[in-house]
């Protein structure tokens, strides 16, 4: 009796199932294909590989000089006291490696001010780099390096009961942005031909998709009153129409009544996509021009010409209560017109890669359907970077506004990059030999730091007490939860897949309290 023998292929399905059901096949194949660095294998930055390794990132690389101290075990579940005494990027590489056989792992004991100064190109082939707990001088060069090489950057650190991360993306575009409120497209108020001809085909009756039946009933109502009908007075009457047309109790004529309120309006580009269309990376397309941007200006061709003004046909319909044949029928109406939308727009891809002397398999044909489905809602961010905050001073006017607001964790950042300046001046970390001292010192930073920033406005003395009390020391709670966070991010970045966050985030573990700012 012979039995047949799973492929690795569906045993990686089987073992992602639940991932890949929310990012797609090719998520996760962007994810395995991703290459992480991380600076410093403290608590935070070992959850946060640890929140990468499990879903099965392609490989990181941990780079760290220093050696294992027994504070690093008392915190870090990736070390155990035999590690003492021992590389802590070796131990805490062999550790996580347990964690997923599918990742690799490797570790380098060099200080990374060496790496940036020495061999700057070795950071280019990482897809995000993230620098825990990195000394201010040091980010400054690591932020401008990143910067100028395109890839994304994450600082971040935990001290005691305070968590922040701040993410610096010269340009983020995303395609699968999952808005929560997706609006479908279904183009009942100016129907393309074929839906015309399908749906004058069909009899009303309770076994018909109610897209069909509210097709139907606007046609009536734009014979009637010349119009599509947009206020709340018109568009009950629409429902009057279609509630006075049922002959019972008929599921499909409720849900079309339903409809109503939100089955018109699409297909239109919306303001945020129209400033995309607007953008001069998609007028003035140059060789250097990523694939995002040829496909964004190929869709600002097709909306300009065949699309009159309209956007490719996303070609996806919601449930409803039918007869299978029939609502299969209707969904392969919508699906052959959004192909032959997206086939325009791919032609019109190869015209502009043949334009900028690109190979006309650059873009795939798998790429712009994507793209097309997805178009209406489409995002870009671009960040700054974070040696401008350090160097050129931060977003002040925010700062000020949320200081004078006792609930804000405002004062929390502005703590933060104090103990930063502390540590610039004094070589360790605030109350790692005296509290009371190190807080007079601190708030000085802080004082001169708000002066810096032309805020006349104090700290809160408890804060600055509470950040030198901890004297440098990560509580592996606060580190494991904003190590996951962090790590979310990280696969919405590497997945190109729904919007990053834009760009500082600050956690209290006292007051289980969150906040983000930009800055």
């Amino acid at each position: 009796m012979s039995s047949s023998v799973p492929s690795p292929e569906s045993d990686k399905s089987r073992k992602y199932d639940r991932q890949i059901r929310l990012w797609g096949d090719h998520g996760q194949n962007l994810l395995e294909n991703s290459q992480i660095c991380l600076i410093n294998a403290n608590a935070l930055g070992t959850e946060i590989l640890k929140g990468l390794a499990l879903p099965g990132i392609g490989s990181f690389t941990i780079i760290d000089q220093n050696l294992v101290t027994e504070e690093d075990i008392g915190s870090n579940f990736f070390l155990e006291q035999s590690s003492l005494g021992k590389s802590r990027a070796k131990c805490a590489t062999q550790f996580l490696q347990e964690l997923n056989p599918d990742v690799n792992g490797e570790s380098i004991d060099e200080n990374v001010d060496n790496i940036i100064a020495n061999n700057s190109d070795f950071f280019q082939n990482f897809s995000v780099v993230v620098a825990c707990a990195l000394n201010e001088k040091s980010l400054i060069k690591l932020s401008n390096l990143l910067w100028d090489l395109n890839i994304p950057l994450i600082s971040c650190k935990t001290v005691g009961f305070i968590g922040t991360a701040r993410i610096q993306l010269k340009e983020y575009c995303v395609i699968e942005t999952h808005p929560d409120n997706k609006h479908h497209d279904l183009r009942l108020e100016e129907p393309f031909d074929s839906l015309k001809e399908h749906c004058e085909k069909i009899e009303l009756g309770s076994k018909v998709p109610w897209l069909v039946i509210l097709f139907k009933h606007l046609e009536a109502y734009k014979v009637k009153y010349n119009k599509i009908p947009q206020t709340y007075k018109e568009k009950s009457e629409l429902r009057t129409m279609i509630r006075d047309s049922m002959s019972a109790d008929e599921e499909n004529f409720e849900e079309a009544i339903k409809a109503v309120n939100s089955s018109f309006g699409g297909g239109k580009p919306n303001s945020v996509l129209q400033e995309i269309l607007n953008d001069n990376a998609c007028i003035n397309l140059t060789k250097n021009s990523p694939p995002f941007w040829i496909m964004v200006r190929a869709l600002k061709d097709f909306i300009e010409n065949e699309g009159k003004g309209y956007l490719p046909l996303p070609g996806i319909i919601p449930d409803m209560t039918a007869e299978t044949s029939l609502y299969i029928n209707l969904q392969n109406v919508y699906r052959a017109k959004a192909l032959q939308d997206a086939d325009i727009v791919f032609r019109r891809v190869q015209e502009l890669l043949e334009e900028l002397n690109k190979s006309c398999d650059w873009i795939t044909e798998k790429d712009v359907r994507l793209f097309c489905r997805e178009a209406a809602y489409i995002a870009i961010i671009r960040g700054s970077k974070i040696s401008d905050e350090y160097e050129k001073g931060s977003n002040t006017a925010t700062i000020a506004s949320e200081l004078e607001n006792i609930d804000s964790l405002m004062g929390h950042y502005v703590v933060l990059r104090s103990q930063d300046r502390f540590i610039t001046e004094h070589g360790c970390m605030p109350g790692e030999i005296q509290v009371d001292i190190d807080t007079a010192r601190v708030k000085s930073q802080a004082s001169k730091l708000l002066n810096d920033w032309g805020i006349n406005i104090s700290l809160n003395d408890d804060l600055i007490h509470e950040i030198c009390r901890y004297g440098g020391s990560e509580i592996h709670s606060v580190s494991a939860f904003l190590g996951g966070a962090i790590a979310h991010e990280i696969i919405k970045i590497v997945t190109r897949q729904y919007k990053s966050l834009d760009n500082t985030i600050i956690y209290d573990g006292i007051n289980s309290q969150c906040a983000t700012f930009k800055f």
